[in-house]
């Protein structure tokens, strides 16, 4: 994979990258057109209702004396959490879910603000315009902000990730206080009304007694795939080519160079969506694709890629998070080499 990226793919030059990419846009509008409602948006918005659905049934779990119902209820709790803050989160923003501008307004709304404790219009700017407007540029699309140098490789490997649920209000608080007056009341009170209601819910259906119980629990139950969720977002970008703001390669080359794709992992493509997963690359070349649009097109992409020899990375969790943890001061801390590919610009 390392070595596919260093090397110079084929279609050079502004004009031959632009007709490979208008090539493959036109096959995977081909499958896009073919498709059902159902395959373009119905699957992952069943997937997001029966989240929403599995929520009582997780808080009254709660309530059992019982060890091991107990467990069940965190369980459905933390994965209907992630299947919410992240899957929905992601594909809200992108206004993946609906064709309808107004219903994709009103899900970034409810899935990051209300479920996901982050102003919609900051995750927005942060996700689509920066991080897949510059995928891998230095300074704007580098997934930077992941990084933690004042921490050492197992503390941000082991037990950073935990701190996640507690973080994410706190730097959507500092990131209202630059927002306008009117957005950022609705940001907050949204925010208010997400957090108060998980708090509420476990006080009076699951019994919590205490405060610092019920608090607890929420923190529990929010941390539960943090792991995954921090060490993905760092896999898939971080350790592969990065690029100035003057040098960048066109879109395709830089996608195609800068995002890797991890193997299906049941778990995680339920909770995270397999945009987020196995179809890392598809999703970036294509962000408007819902997960199982994503999936679908899969096939054709990796083809048409390694047709043209251009990279298409992949590598597993495990390897991964090996290499992050044996070369994490490289990774994480120090600052990342700029890649230069002579003909790509």
């Amino acid at each position: 994979m390392e070595a596919a990226a260093r090397g110079a793919p084929r279609g050079g030059g502004s004009g031959g990258a632009e007709a490979l990419l208008g090539e493959l846009e036109a096959r995977v509008r081909a499958v896009v057109s073919a498709s059902s409602w159902w395959e373009r948006h119905g699957v992952d918005c069943s997937i997001l209702a029966l989240s929403l659905l599995a929520l009582p049934p997780g808080f009254l779990c709660l309530r059992s004396e019982h060890g091991l119902v107990f467990v069940l209820g965190i369980t459905i709790l933390g994965v209907c959490h992630y299947t919410l803050t992240v899957k929905g989160s992601h594909l809200a923003t992108h206004g993946a879910l609906t064709e309808s501008r107004r219903w994709s307004k009103i899900w970034a709304h409810f899935f990051v603000e209300v479920c996901t404790a982050f102003p919609a219009e900051d995750a927005r700017h942060g996700h689509v315009k920066m991080h897949h407007g510059y995928t891998n540029v230095l300074g704007l699309g580098d997934s930077s902000t992941w990084r933690l140098p004042c921490l050492n490789r197992y503390v941000y490997m082991f037990l950073a990730p935990l701190l996640i649920p507690v973080i994410t209000p706190l730097v959507a608080v500092e990131r209202l206080r630059r927002a306008k007056a009117g957005a950022a009341l609705r940001a907050l009170g949204l925010i208010a009304l997400g957090l108060c209601s998980h708090y509420w819910l476990l006080r009076h259906v699951s019994g919590f007694r205490s405060p610092a119980s019920a608090l607890a629990c929420m923190l529990c139950t929010r941390s539960l795939l943090a792991h995954p969720y921090l060490h993905v977002n760092v896999f898939q970008h971080i350790g592969l080519p990065m690029f100035s703001r003057d040098q960048k390669p066109r879109r395709l080359h830089m996608m195609s160079l800068g995002v890797l794709n991890l193997p299906r992992l049941p778990v995680l493509d339920w909770a995270f969506g397999h945009s987020i997963i196995s179809c890392h690359v598809e999703h970036h070349l294509f962000p408007k694709l819902s997960d199982n649009m994503c999936l679908k097109v899969k096939p054709v992409v990796s083809q048409f890629l390694r047709e043209k020899q251009l990279p298409y990375n992949e590598d597993t969790y495990l390897a991964r998070f090996r290499l992050f943890l044996s070369r994490y001061e490289e990774l994480l801390v120090h600052a990342p080499p700029i890649t230069e590919l002579a003909g790509l610009q």
